[in-house]
């Protein structure tokens, strides 16, 4: 009788649904969403991203760097700096990008001690400048596109952060310009636009303000910086970062204003601010949408994101190693493609270039896949954090206030056993 019923309990766990072998997962990973009830983050697995893998995701890479060559920047002494790169352009047999330059006497100073040549801050007291390659390695430096215009025209006292756009055989530079040293009342820098009929120029500045402020007590009130035009449903996008909030800490997000002319005038989307993080504005056509690398700052930092519509963003893959500022190479960013193809590699910028005290920025290649007509399956690990040695998170230590914090717990403890 004892083994009768062991047998029928025995058969009864066999049986029992919540443990058969067909009702559970499978140790496969399916392709394809399985037609069975599944938590919240294999939901999200399927659904959220373009591959349940990430190495099938077209929108998952890992970023691989190059130093470039041809740029000097003065025994790295904090006096010349180049940051926040334009998309690369190719066109007359080679490659374009523009980028912030400054030369100035001596490095950033803050905004107390600036004057008319010591700068407030990296980006203080700027031009535009240029450089072409035969490669996307060596760069050969051609000098000023942009200079500060006279007072008061917007961008006297500095111009930076600039991106290109081509439209029906006209090139367009669009830019912050400030009117006041950096850091005096926070960034007065409105996004103004300069003109030519050639890549090389000459440039026309417009002087006027291309998307305005927002209304007192609106987010984007103070800042609109890093201007990304794309042309997309026919029009011109034009992508931006505000700063707001400052509670204690500024809240960045990015905006959208769109026209039907890169003159303008520019409508700003009724959803903004349409991404709730991001520093710099890096986007991309890709299929029928358009891809973002949000590279830092916000809940959703580190990540690629994608918008079937232009505006409605989700998170597509989440990598590490972003290239900050990235200007990437896209050869359809102004076709107004209804399967945009993706990226593979540009230009982007660091900023703790130099001993404390000489800081300053310094342009490099990034390359990725990020792309629909290539698979390289390197760029697709999923990680590269292990490459890293000791000394590297050794140097993200704790600072001496964290660290008498801690002692401070740790004598606390002690004292409440004695």
């Amino acid at each position: 009788m004892k083994i009768k019923l062991s047998f029928i309990a025995l058969v009864a766990l066999v049986l029992s649904p919540s443990i058969k072998a067909q009702d559970a997962f499978p140790f496969e990973l399916p392709k394809e969403k399985p037609n069975r009830p599944l938590s919240l983050a294999l939901q999200r697995n399927y659904d959220q991203y373009l591959a349940p893998r990430p190495e099938d995701n077209e929108l998952y890479s890992q970023f691989k760097y190059t130093e470039l060559k041809g740029f000097d920047y003065h025994n790295h002494d904090g006096t010349i700096s180049r940051r926040d790169p334009s998309k690369v352009i190719f066109a007359n047999g080679k490659y374009y990008v523009w980028y912030t330059y400054r030369n100035t006497p001596t490095p950033p100073q803050g905004a107390k001690k600036s004057n008319d040549t010591i700068p407030s801050s990296d980006w203080d007291l700027s031009e535009i400048w240029y450089a072409t390659s035969d490669d996307g390695i060596t760069w050969e430096e051609q000098g000023v596109a942009i200079k500060r215009p006279e007072k008061p025209n917007v961008g006297w006292r500095s111009v930076s952060t600039t991106d290109i756009l081509v439209f029906k055989g006209k090139y367009y530079l669009y830019y912050q310009g400030f009117m006041e040293a950096s850091g005096k009342r926070g960034d007065d820098c409105p996004v103004t636009v300069s003109y030519a009929d050639s890549p090389d120029g000459p440039w026309t500045a417009t002087h006027q303000i291309v998307i305005p402020n927002g209304e007192k007590g609106t987010w984007d009130q103070y800042s609109i910086h890093d201007p990304h035009p794309l042309v997309y449903n026919d029009k011109i996008y034009l992508y931006y970062k505000s700063d707001f909030d400052g509670n204690p800490n500024l809240v960045r997000m990015q905006g959208l204003a769109t026209a039907d002319h890169p003159l303008g005038p520019f409508t700003k989307h009724p959803l903004n601010p349409i991404m709730n993080s991001g520093h710099e504005t890096t986007m991309f056509p890709f299929k029928e949408g358009i891809a973002a690398l949000v590279i830092k700052d916000g809940n959703e930092h580190f990540t690629i994101q994608y918008a079937p519509d232009g505006v409605n963003f989700s998170i597509a893959a989440i990598s590490e190693l972003l290239p900050i500022a990235g200007g990437p190479f896209i050869p359809d960013a102004f076709t107004n493609t209804k399967d945009g193809r993706g990226i593979t590699w540009g230009i982007s910028h660091l900023i703790n270039a130099g001993e404390r005290g000489s800081q300053h920025s310094i342009l490099l290649r990034f390359d990725c896949d990020l792309s629909q007509d290539i698979h390289d399956p390197d760029m697709k690990h999923h990680s590269n954090i292990w490459h890293y040695k000791p000394e590297f998170y050794y140097k993200l230590g704790l600072n001496n206030k964290q660290k008498e914090r801690i002692a401070k717990a740790t004598e606390a403890l002690k004292n409440q056993q004695k």
